[in-house]
């Protein structure tokens, strides 16, 4: 039987630990994990690691000195950096020392994975160099406000579980980020990942939609089609703005909760699927159900585990770290090279209420990039929009 390889993650970070652990062992990788370099000595002197993956600032040394004693201690063991934005040029040194690669945080798993794989597969002495993993399209969560963070470790215990799960929040605050990060942390993470806005389906499609229909069950269905259920059976189903949907879709929504099968449109025999359901809502379904609007059993049955994503107004902890990765991520799809914001543009941009949220935020911070003429974005005229501009 062939040897698992082994990952050694170092962060003084609980919940990012757990994240990481439970991926790479999703992967087929033996992780372990430290909380800082003292202990990350500790396990490597008991054995031999394919890779080690270590942050920079912990409370008990540096992930830079670390890496220098395991170039020391056990060379040709690679090494990846983890860094945060602020902290890339640090990381570039580091390189240039000997580390085989560095992550900017937030990372997409996706894309540490494929590093942690080039690293395993080469080595800290031959210069093996990669493209540097950048984040994905707003993928994984930045966490530097304390709810959040404690939202992440959530996310983390919900992963591995089959419950159904109902998240809430303000438009804008990334509940489909919760919903795919869900997906890729479970064991479903090798199935598909299905979506529905169930606000963008007239009432209707939207059983057709969702359950599928056969040849003949309606005028110009000239075959059969299979619906996202039966699209997402292995996986996840992401249904947003699950407020929307009408009372008999909802009765029909509720028997596949609980019997785990339903009937195409049209059809005389049920169909069998194995669906993880993920829901979303900006609304108060117990007002809704108040007002007749929507089941109650159903309410109970998709709020089995509710997660609360707080408004960005809440957690301005995030408004820095996320326009710096919005930034990066504008620069790539525009083709710009601004090198970041000035601190008074940064000021204002963490006074700002967004209504809008993280979305409204990710929007500004585009804009911002395609008008700015400079190295930096600034308060000048065209760079924010003339509401925030008119709050200074």
């Amino acid at each position: 039987m062939k040897e698992k390889k082994r990952v050694l993650i170092v962060d003084d970070e609980l919940n990012i630990r757990r994240i990481l652990q439970a991926a790479f062992d999703r992967n087929g990788w033996h992780s372990m994990a430290a909380s800082g370099p003292l202990e990350a000595l500790d396990i490597l002197s008991q054995g031999p690691v394919d890779c080690v993956l270590t942050d920079v600032t912990m409370p008990d040394g540096s992930g830079h000195d670390l890496r220098r004693t395991i170039a020391e201690r056990w060379p040709g063991t690679p090494v990846v950096v983890m860094t945060a934005f602020g902290s890339i040029p640090d990381a570039v040194i580091a390189m240039r020392e000997g580390a085989f690669e560095y992550v900017s945080k937030p990372f997409d798993l996706e894309s540490l994975k494929k590093t942690i794989v080039a690293a395993m597969g080469g080595s800290a002495k031959t210069g093996s160099r990669h493209k540097r993993a950048t984040p994905g399209p707003s993928r994984t969560f930045i966490a530097e406000a304390p709810a959040m963070k404690c939202l992440m470790e959530e996310i983390a215990q919900i992963a591995d579980s089959k419950a159904t799960v109902l998240v809430t929040g303000e438009s804008g605050t990334g509940k489909e980020v919760v919903a795919r990060t869900i997906h890729d942390l479970s064991p479903r993470n090798g199935g598909p990942f299905v979506a529905v806005s169930c606000a963008a389906l007239p009432e209707t499609l939207l059983e057709s939609e969702l359950f599928g229909y056969e040849k003949g069950a309606f005028t110009g269905a000239s075959g059969a089609k299979a619906g996202r259920f039966e699209q997402a059976d292995g996986g996840t189903l992401f249904l947003d703005e699950i407020g929307e949907i009408p009372l008999p879709v909802q009765v029909k929504l509720l028997r596949v909760l609980q019997e785990r099968e339903f009937e195409r449109l049209g059809a005389t025999r049920p169909t069998r699927v194995d669906v993880r359901l993920v829901t979303a809502t900006n609304q108060d379904l117990q007002r809704a159900v108040d007002d007749g609007a929507f089941r109650l059993d159903l309410l109970y049955r998709l709020q089995v585990v509710e997660v609360h994503l707080p408004p960005l107004r809440e957690r301005v902890a995030d408004i820095r770290p996320l326009a710096t990765h919005f930034l990066e991520k504008a620069n790539e799809e525009n083709g710009r090279q601004i090198g970041g914001f000035d601190e008074e543009a940064m000021a204002l941009l963490e006074r700002h209420v967004w209504p809008g949220n993280v979305r409204e935020l990710e929007n500004v911070v585009e804009r911002a990039v395609v008008m700015a003429g400079r190295d930096a974005v600034t308060l000048e005229t065209r760079h924010l929009p003339p509401a925030l501009r008119s709050a200074a």
